[in-house]
């Protein structure tokens, strides 16, 4: 068998809060091959969000072990790290996290401006993302002027920009009515149809988990 795209290994994470000690994560061990596609479901506080941000290095881990295409994350230097999310994992968070005082294609291209590509190649990139995500005609809007299922998708294509091999989404349906969180779904789906990328879903919504071929649930930070 060919080795895992991301690989946990016994990961636990606690946080100080004052003289008290909070776990949120016990223990977790799981696989993920390349092209997968696997839904994190569980109540609020379950430690999804947790997960999602260990497994994209955004936290370390507590004790455990992250591997990511072969490479143990906490081997990796912090500048390493840094490429290692801008180029290969897509963040879709739930609060959007896009700049208000830019326009929908100047939020889409920021990793790619991170990354240092040509301007031109990263706003044509840009531009041919925010078509596909139905938004050719709000490039030039400000995020403060689309709605919330307009902005995910604007998130979704910045996810993207970058061509990453794993995108990572925290609760994208969360803030949507179900006609539009359908659509972000259905757009998830397809783009990870259409390029093997692997995708991981955190959500606590049992119909947005049925679509994923494996789902995971988790329990008081340990997986049920």
């Amino acid at each position: 068998m060919s080795e895992p795209l991301l690989s946990a290994r016994t990961l636990s994470k606690t946080y100080a809060m004052g003289p008290r000690r909070l776990e949120v994560l016990r223990e977790v061990s799981l696989e993920v091959a390349r092209g997968d596609f696997l839904a994190l479901r569980g109540a609020s506080g379950a430690g999804k969000s947790t997960l999602l941000h260990l497994l994209g290095g955004l936290d370390t881990p507590s004790s455990g072990e992250i591997w990511f295409n072969g490479e143990n994350l906490a081997r990796l230097p912090e500048t390493g790290l840094t490429r290692l999310r801008n180029h290969k994992i897509g963040f879709v968070f739930q609060a959007y996290h896009l700049l208000p005082e830019l326009d929908a294609l100047e939020n889409v291209c920021l990793p790619a401006r991170i990354a240092r590509r040509p301007v031109p190649e990263a706003e044509a990139r840009g531009r041919e993302l925010l078509a596909r995500v139905g938004l050719k005609d709000r490039v030039d809007h400000k995020a403060y002027e689309l709605s919330g299922g307009e902005q995910q998708r604007v998130a979704i294509a910045r996810a993207l920009i970058n061509r990453p091999e794993l995108i990572l989404a925290d609760e994208p349906t969360g803030n949507l009515d179900s006609h539009t969180g359908e659509g972000i779904i259905e757009l998830l789906t397809g783009l990870r149809a259409e390029r093997n990328v692997t995708l991981i879903i955190a959500t606590h919504d049992a119909h947005v988990a049925a679509r994923a071929p494996r789902v995971v649930e988790l329990v008081d930070g340990r997986i049920a």
